[in-house]
């Protein structure tokens, strides 16, 4: 039986947030170039996104680009770069009733992928089916400290108090505000750390990770971490003897 085959369809995580790691590690162990190595990524995205589509998944969120990538070799950013333009094909989204959204600091993105983005945006908005959420050139400290400098010059021009400032206050700045927290968080290619990515979104999510590099990570891998979501018993803090109560 195959791990597609074991899912129970009504308990399917809401939301799922995947850090794609192991791209470069992937092309090195073949002998290939670290850009082969993204490039074989994209494919898998497109096979995840399809597969998330299908069973019903409502929200996607991938880490494409984190702001600390900016410091690697000019040359593989630009590869980065120009392999983000291919990957945002409108086939993709609009075959499977995708919509696109963006979150992260884009005003440091090249002219030509902030137009792409924006265009591929305006033209899925309609689209019903799942969201695709793609963090590019994000990191989680970034997120937080915009929301602070926001409500600070809200509170600054009067409009909010220092003590009604609560967790509410907070989420509705992040970027994320319009989806809800991620039911589980995958991290491919056996790195066990959430690396700067929606570490407040996270506070509850089930972690799952894996030694799968990204390019492999298929239908049946993204299948498996569902099944494993599904067999644990969600807590949000309490413990087991509040559950029992």
């Amino acid at each position: 039986m195959t791990y597609e085959e074991q899912l129970d369809r009504n308990r399917i995580p809401a939301h799922v947030a995947i850090i794609m790691d192991g791209n470069g590690r992937w092309a090195k162990a073949r002998g290939q170039s670290r850009s082969m190595g993204h490039q074989q990524g994209v494919e898998a995205v497109r096979e995840i996104t399809t597969t998330a589509s299908r069973l019903g998944v409502r929200y996607l969120t991938l880490y494409t680009f984190s702001t600390e990538n900016w410091n690697r070799p000019a040359e593989e950013v630009s590869a980065l770069m120009s392999l983000i333009l291919t990957a945002m094909e409108a086939e993709l989204f609009m075959k499977n009733n995708v919509r696109l959204r963006i979150i992260g600091d884009t005003d440091r993105l090249p002219q030509e992928v902030r137009q792409a983005i924006a265009g591929l945006q305006e033209r899925t908005a309609a689209n019903t089916g799942l969201t695709m959420v793609v963090a590019l050139s994000y990191s989680s400290k970034w997120e937080i400290t915009e929301a602070v400098r926001h409500i600070a010059a809200r509170a600054a021009e009067h409009a909010v108090q220092p003590a009604d400032i609560d967790e509410e206050t907070i989420s509705r700045e992040l970027s994320t505000a319009f989806m809800p927290d991620p039911d589980l968080l995958i991290r491919t290619g056996g790195e066990l750390r959430l690396s700067n990515f929606l570490l407040w979104q996270c506070a509850y999510s089930e972690l799952y990770f894996c030694d799968t590099y990204w390019p492999d990570f298929d239908t049946e891998a993204f299948c498996k971490a569902l099944v494993d979501y599904q067999s644990r018993e969600r807590r949000y803090g309490r413990t087991s003897e509040q559950i029992q109560q």
